[in-house]
């Protein structure tokens, strides 16, 4: 299987866990347009290449202006071959690097990285030249050259889950777990493979700017709005035949009725499944368990209702299914680090 293929998604052993592997937002990080460079390196994964400047490139404002400044960048300007064959036009060179807010590597088979554990000496010249706040991003096996460049050391991170060995070959000192969809570390995070990329680029505009323009973002890709980062990338069983009936009818049944008391009983019911075959489907299409993932959707809601209306605490918590004003300040608090006035404060400037 190629890297320019899906992802096939296997269970993992961590699906069971209630973690998310985000260190959950704080606050925008920082007002005006951000600047982004996607480093092109040869031959890149061309669909990993195009996820950051269509989605950050993508990202407005309320007033329709946009958030991110996306340039791709190469070792020269001109043509970079691709895994597929064609070629994709880099528009600056590493120089550009130096101001960039943000740096995004794209998946890449660039032979130093991937069979040696270094980096040509232009490229880790070019990384070393970035800002001290900069921020560092890899899709897919673009981990392999923040970890050629040693920015991964000590630090937790994800990959493809095809190529976890080699990478820990090449990068003991790197915490991998190839479990998951994305790892955000603060200032370094990292994607698993190919469509992760997608997961990981709507985190970072939902922690740079909030679950509503992440969500426009989303609508205008038609891709989900969220999977979180420590949902499984993979499926390690293929499930029984008697059991293919897909628990996605019920998640979007359930999103339209928040508010209403979500049982796993009264889940499974709505899906025809007994509750113990529905909570083993579940985890396995979703990599959380049904309370985990109700707890999560609500809480996406009521950012959501917190960015975009001037409803109440009360009320808010009331229509998202937190029930009540303290339960939502909990939850925001434990997930996010932030009190619902701040929240509102940060994302919407009121």
């Amino acid at each position: 299987m190629s890297e320019d293929h899906a992802t096939v998604r296997i269970e993992s052993n961590k699906a069971d866990t209630e973690q998310v592997d985000s260190v959950g937002t704080t606050a925008a990080r920082s007002t005006g347009v951000q600047s982004v460079v996607v480093l092109l390196l040869p031959p890149i994964v061309g669909f990993d290449a195009s996820i950051p400047p269509l989605l950050l490139g993508e990202a407005c404002d309320d007033i329709g202006e946009r958030l991110y400044d996306v340039t791709t960048v190469g070792l020269s300007t001109g043509a970079v071959a691709t895994t597929s064959g064609y070629g994709w036009v880099a528009e600056a060179g590493l120089e550009a690097i130096a101001d960039a807010d943000t740096v995004i590597v794209p998946g890449t088979r660039f032979p130093p990285a991937r069979s040696d554990g270094i980096l040509s000496d232009d490229v880790a010249a070019a990384l070393a030249s970035r800002r001290p706040d900069a921020r560092l991003v890899s899709i897919c096996t673009g981990a392999f050259v923040l970890g050629a460049a040693g920015v991964l050391d000590g630090r937790r991170a994800t990959t493809h889950w095809r190529y976890a060995d080699d990478f820990r070959r090449l990068y003991p000192d790197v915490d991998l777990d190839e479990s998951v969809l994305f790892v955000d570390d603060g200032d370094v995070l990292t994607s698993a493979g190919l469509a992760a990329g997608i997961d990981l680029c709507l985190h970072i505009i939902r922690r740079d700017h909030g679950a509503a323009v992440a969500n426009r973002v989303a609508r205008h890709c038609v891709v989900p709005p969220w999977r979180e980062g420590g949902q499984a990338q993979f499926i390690e069983h293929r499930l029984p035949v008697e059991a293919d009936r897909s628990t996605a009818p019920t998640q979007q049944w359930a999103l339209s009725c928040l508010a209403e008391p979500l049982t796993v009983d009264r889940l499974a019911a709505h899906a025809r499944m007994s509750s113990r075959t529905f909570i083993r489907r579940f985890r396995a299409e979703t990599g959380r368990a049904p309370g985990a993932w109700l707890r999560e959707r609500r809480l996406d809601l009521a950012r959501q209702l917190l960015e975009t209306t001037d409803l109440s605490v009360e009320v808010i918590a009331a229509r998202s299914g937190l029930g009540s004003a303290d339960n939502l300040r909990h939850h925001l608090r434990t997930e996010l680090g932030m009190a619902p006035s701040a929240y509102r404060r940060t994302f919407r400037g009121v």
